[in-house]
C-alpha cells in the first residue's frame, strides 16, 4: 500500500502556485474605449513544480492542460482608459513520482479558480474611440491593476488533488509601456497577496505568505498588425505553512519564454506562446505551451 501522503500536497501547488508565474505582454497596451474581445485558450505544461526538496519524493512530474475562456472590456473612467478582464478555466492534472521508492500517481478534472483583472491607464493613453484612436500614437503609458482570483474552483476537503484552491488571491500591480517606433518595451511588477485554506486536508490550515512577481516584455509590431514578443518574468517569497509548519517556498524563480500573435481576419488573431524555466532554486521547474484564438469587436 502507498503511504496517505503519496501525493501530499504536490498537485494542490499546481493551483496555488500557478498566479505567481503570470508571462502576459500588452496588459497595459494602448487601445480604443468600448472594445469588446472574446477568446479562447488551451494550454500544456509539463515538469517539477515539487518545493521542498526534504521530501523523499524522487522523479515527481506533472502534466497540466487548461482550456480557459476570456472576456475583456475597455470603458471610460474619467476620461482615463480602463478595461475588465474574465478568465474562466477548466484544467485536466495528471502527475506521477516516487515517494520513499514507491510509484503513485494521481489525476483531477474540473473548473479552476476564476480570475478577474481591472486595470486603468493613468497616463499616454487618453480613452479615445476607435476613429480617434486609428491616428493616435502612443505615450509612455504607466498603469494599474488588480487581480482578483475567487475560490470558484472544483474543490474537495478531503482531497490532495484539487483544480481550485478554495482561498482568495489578491495582486495589486503597476506597468509602465514605451514605444519606440516598431518595439514596444514593457514592465510590471506586483504582489501576491493570499487567504488561508481553512479545509486543507478536512481540517488543517494552509496559509502561503506573499509572493512578489516581476515581469519585463519586448515586443515588434509588424506592418501586417503581426506582432512577436520576447518574455521574462522573475518571482519570489510565498512560503507555505500547513498548521504551521512549513512546506517549501518558490525562492528565487526565473522564466523566459516568446510569445508570437498573428491576424487571420479582420478583428480575429491567433496566439502562440511558451516559456521554460531559466532559473530554478527550489525544484519548481516545468515548461508551458499556449495556443489562443481571439475576436474583437
Amino acid at each position: 500500500m502507498i503511504s496517505g501522503k503519496s501525493i501530499v500536497f504536490l498537485l494542490c501547488l499546481v493551483g496555488y502556485y500557478a498566479e505567481g508565474q503570470d508571462l502576459e505582454p500588452r496588459v497595459y497596451a494602448a487601445l480604443p474605449k468600448n472594445l469588446n474581445t472574446i477568446a479562447v485558450g488551451y494550454g500544456l505544461s509539463r515538469g517539477n513544480v515539487l518545493t521542498d526538496p526534504s521530501l523523499p519524493i524522487t522523479n515527481f512530474k506533472t502534466t497540466v492542460q487548461s482550456l480557459t475562456g476570456i472576456y475583456l472590456r475597455t470603458f471610460e473612467v474619467a476620461g482615463k482608459l480602463a478595461r475588465v478582464q474574465v478568465s474562466v478555466p477548466f484544467i485536466n492534472i495528471f502527475g506521477k513520482l516516487q515517494i520513499n521508492g514507491h510509484d503513485t500517481a494521481g489525476s483531477r478534472n474540473g473548473f479552476a479558480d476564476a480570475r478577474i483583472r481591472f486595470g486603468i491607464n493613468l497616463t499616454g493613453t487618453p480613452a479615445l474611440g476607435r476613429k480617434e484612436f486609428s491616428q493616435y500614437t502612443q505615450q509612455t503609458i504607466v498603469g494599474v491593476s488588480l487581480v482578483t482570483v475567487l475560490p470558484t474552483g472544483l474543490y474537495h476537503s478531503d482531497k490532495r488533488i484539487n483544480t481550485g484552491s478554495n482561498r482568495w488571491a489578491l495582486k495589486p500591480e503597476v506597468g509602465i509601456s514605451k514605444r519606440f517606433k516598431r518595439v514596444y518595451a514593457e514592465a510590471y511588477a506586483g504582489v501576491w497577496f493570499y487567504s488561508d485554506n481553512n479545509k486543507y486536508l478536512v481540517d488543517k490550515t494552509l496559509h502561503q505568505e506573499a509572493v512578489f512577481s516581476l515581469q519585463v516584455h519586448a515586443s515588434y509590431y509588424f506592418r501586417n498588425m503581426m506582432w512577436v514578443s520576447i518574455n521574462t518574468t522573475w518571482f519570489n517569497g510565498g512560503e507555505t505553512l500547513v498548521d504551521d509548519m512549513p512546506q517549501g517556498n518558490l525562492l528565487d524563480n526565473w522564466r523566459i519564454g516568446a510569445t508570437w500573435s498573428v491576424p487571420i481576419a479582420k478583428g480575429q488573431s491567433l496566439k502562440l506562446q511558451f516559456h521554460v524555466g531559466a532559473f530554478t532554486s527550489s525544484g519548481y521547474d516545468y515548461n508551458a505551451v499556449s495556443l489562443g484564438y481571439q475576436h474583437i469587436f
